[in-house]
């Protein structure tokens, strides 16, 4: 057994070092967290290994937005599953500001002067839905009569937008973000208007088929999987079939025993097949905007 060691700053630790303590103070889930960039470092420097990323949109309203799009901007990973907030965040915050609020602000009151609160983030209108509409209004005239993929979607989005944007990096550097739910946010309502009087099509098929033949090609599979939802089981859904995930590591504040697939350990995915039985795994109970800038910026140096 190793010995719990007193955690001790100078002040001018690096967030490796601050790791490190963590990994070496043994607690709780300082130590979960320190496992996590362990298994992280070792994956995502792995040859051969299909790296997959996925989380939901709410965070993209923050600041992490910054942090996912540093991500695909250093080819992190090799593959996005995320919901369609991703997309209405990104191109929204692209044009326009968010804000600071709070989260006991009155919600009638926010309501009545066109102010739409994320916890303690403040989305005007101006600042969301309607630039979302002139913006994706734009790419879809763009884009023109035919039928295409979400992740072909999103490549279009990012060709409009700026090294800011998650989905700009993407594009540029190739990753294909898969947006399994897209018809719930407000592009895929913007999608769903455009169709009534345009022959523009989405078929979401088409990223399934390139799903399946990225799980089947590849040699290896690992995942950063944060938050839960339909972009945490779609990872794990498809990774059953070629043996399931060699490493996972989960960022959460759900919990298990609702039963829901939100707060699902990695241990019950290994009894579905989803992870495999030697897989390293760990979970880290918490909040993903304080967790992924000290994760990521542990990581980066070594990438």
């Amino acid at each position: 057994m190793n010995p719990v060691k007193d955690m001790n700053f100078t002040g001018k630790e690096s967030a490796e070092e601050i790791i490190k303590a963590m990994s070496e103070g043994g607690g709780f889930s300082a130590k979960d967290l320190a496992d996590g960039v362990k298994i992280l470092k070792e994956g995502l420097n792995e040859k051969g290994s299909l790296r997959i990323l996925s989380f939901p949109a709410a965070i993209i309203s923050t600041g992490v937005r910054g942090i996912i799009a540093d991500m695909c901007k250093s080819k992190a990973f090799d593959l996005i599953i995320t919901t369609c907030g991703t997309l209405d965040h990104d191109i929204a915050r692209r044009f326009e500001d968010y804000y600071h609020g709070d989260w006991s602000l009155d919600d009638k009151e926010l309501h009545k002067k066109g102010l739409n609160r994320i916890g303690n983030v403040i989305a005007p209108n101006e600042s969301y839905g309607e630039i979302i509409e002139k913006k994706m209004a734009e790419i879809l005239k763009e884009i023109g009569e035919k039928e295409i993929s979400t992740h072909e979607l999103c490549r279009e989005i990012g060709k409009n937008l700026n090294d800011s944007s998650i989905l700009y990096w993407c594009y540029k550097n190739k990753i294909p973000v898969i947006v399994p739910g897209i018809t719930d946010g407000a592009v895929g309502y913007q999608l769903w208007q455009w169709m009534q009087d345009h022959k523009l099509r989405v078929n979401v098929f088409s990223d399934e088929t390139l799903l399946s033949n990225l799980v089947w090609e590849s040699k290896k599979r690992g995942a950063l999987i944060i938050g839960g939802g339909i972009s945490k089981h779609h990872v794990i859904w498809w990774s059953q079939f070629k043996g399931g995930l060699d490493w996972a590591v989960y960022v959460t504040t759900a919990v298990e025993r609702d039963g829901s697939l939100s707060g699902a350990l990695p241990k019950e995915a290994i009894s579905w097949g989803k992870i495999s039985e030697k897989a390293k795994t760990a979970t880290v109970y918490a909040d993903a905007t304080i967790a992924l800038p000290l994760m990521w910026a542990a990581l980066k140096r070594g990438l």
